[in-house]
């Protein structure tokens, strides 16, 4: 199991991944299986993140079978977030 920085850090990765991905556009999403391989995260730590994002109203997941990620969406708030982010960062 990861530790709490760890899965802080696997959720700021995600919510990046996706939000450069997708542009801020929450029509689109990534495939769980691109987003595990590309971020090099394991299945059980993606899918508790992405739990963990859906329960603060980041994400939308899409769950297959076994409790995996098959797609992981942005939600308004999520780009909100991003954005805000973003702009700190200038």
């Amino acid at each position: 199991m990861a530790s709490l920085s760890e899965r802080k850090t696997y959720r700021k990765k995600i919510m990046r991944a996706l939000y450069e991905a997708t542009e801020g556009n929450r029509l689109l999403g990534l495939d769980g299986v691109k987003l595990r391989d590309d971020l090099r995260i394991s299945d059980q730590d993606l899918a508790a993140a992405c739990a963990y994002l859906a329960g603060e109203g980041l994400v939308v997941v899409d769950w297959a079978a076994g409790n995996a990620p098959a797609m992981v969406t942005l939600t308004h708030q999520g780009i909100r977030r991003m954005e805000t982010e973003e702009e700190q960062r200038g």
